[in-house]
């Protein structure tokens, strides 16, 4: 029997069951029938974020962020850069800390931007400041097994 992994629909917050050697084919929702991963960070917030905290058995990235922040303007292509290159072994999440005050207060977020991995719903990494693609991609791969 092949080992599997939850993994939460980004459309639809569905929650399926992927063989981790399926993970890479992309796969669609069983609720839905969108892709599970669009190699592009989802914007994200309130219960849709706790549903992937919670349910999703691959690792997220969030990416705390505002849109008067210059740094988090500069870093967002970046971001996006980096979930191409992760996905779908790293599912990358964008919170604005202006719409979701109490996700960024939950976190204790002091500073954006500010990055955070997360692990089996626990907090593994934190890292403040803009990186390039190259730099956050180098720094998730350091933080997981």
């Amino acid at each position: 029997m092949s080992e599997s992994r939850h993994v939460v629909c980004p459309h639809c917050g569905g929650v399926n069951r992927v063989p981790v050697e399926r993970l890479g084919a992309g796969g669609k929702c069983g609720r839905c029938k969108a892709p599970l991963f669009d190699g592009k960070p989802l914007e994200i917030g309130g219960q849709d974020f706790h549903t992937q905290l919670t349910r999703s058995d691959i690792p997220l990235l969030v990416d705390f962020w505002a849109p008067w922040c210059g740094p988090c303007r500069v870093m967002a292509p970046a971001f996006a850069q980096a979930a191409r290159q992760l996905e779908p072994q790293v599912r990358l999440l964008k919170v604005n800390t202006e719409e979701q005050q109490g996700l960024g207060a939950q976190f204790g977020i002091r500073s954006i931007p500010t990055m955070v991995l997360f692990s089996g719903g626990r907090e593994a990494a934190r890292m403040s400041g803009a990186l390039d693609a190259p730099r956050i991609v180098a720094w998730v791969r350091q933080h997981l097994p």
